[in-house]
């Protein structure tokens, strides 16, 4: 099963799950499921391949959703759930699958789309920062500087570093030859979620286009889009408070 943290104590409302994106854990939600668990019990995982989960040979949508089925039936079923990036395709790949398991879905930056780039440059990045001489995380983020990774990025990627054991807290091989499946989208899922879903963009972010909703909503009818303003695909990241109140307000329905 995927390691996962607890927040809060169980209420009235349905527990959320939260879950990462490509390169992250659990532990980068960690503030943001804090925050909401005043009013509801919150679950963050560590996807397969990252942060303290199993580690495996492949990375598929389907695949991670029943990940995520194991821990929600777990745990106790239904839930709420919010995905970013992978993990919102990987939310969205549970919702069709097992429509059951969710009450309300929230997508974060992300379509059931196939794209047409790569993560390999983040990839490459940490394999060149020099593990052997890290004495603190700083270190391996002036490394990943030198490499041309932005400074929001450096401090996300050093989440999963662990500086006593000097290694990455990611399967770097499994997720490099897995990347076409992980930024693509797999044809094979049919069906619809025909509960409420919520698809909550970066105003500065294009991955999710006007012309991919017809799409959107031929698989989720109950769709309904927004976005935060000034921020991009790290949208959780770059204005915390305001992804939590849009959060809150779609999850309490007056």
């Amino acid at each position: 099963m995927l390691n996962y943290t607890e927040y809060g104590t169980a209420t009235d409302a349905p527990a959320l799950l939260i879950v990462h994106g490509l390169f992250g854990s659990g532990r980068n939600w960690g503030v943001i499921a804090k925050r909401l668990s005043d009013s509801r019990r919150v679950i963050t995982v560590d996807m397969r391949n990252h942060g303290d989960s199993p580690r495996a040979d492949t990375q598929t949508y389907p695949e991670m959703a029943e990940d995520l089925a194991e821990v929600i039936r777990h745990i106790g079923a239904p839930m709420d759930v919010c995905g970013h990036s992978m993990g919102g395709k990987t939310s969205m790949a549970l919702a069709l699958l097992h429509p059951d398991l969710i009450r309300r879905l929230i997508i974060a930056d992300i379509a059931p789309v196939a794209y047409d780039h790569s993560q390999q440059e983040f990839i490459d990045a940490m394999r060149a920062v020099d593990l052997t001489t890290l004495t603190r995380r700083s270190d391996a983020q002036e490394q990943l500087a030198a490499a041309g990774v932005e400074p929001a990025l450096q401090s996300f990627f050093t989440q999963s570093l662990d500086v006593a054991t000097k290694s990455w807290k990611l399967n770097l091989d499994v997720l490099e030859a897995e990347m076409p499946n992980i930024v693509g989208w797999p044809t094979d899922i049919s069906g619809t979620f025909d509960g409420p879903t919520f698809f909550l963009s970066g105003a500065k972010s294009h991955y999710v286009l006007p012309e991919y909703r017809p799409g959107i909503k031929a698989l989720f009818p109950n769709a309904y889009f927004a976005k935060l303003p000034g921020v991009g695909h790290w949208l959780h990241a770059e204005n915390p408070r305001d992804f939590e109140a849009s959060v809150r307000a779609f999850l309490s329905p007056a």
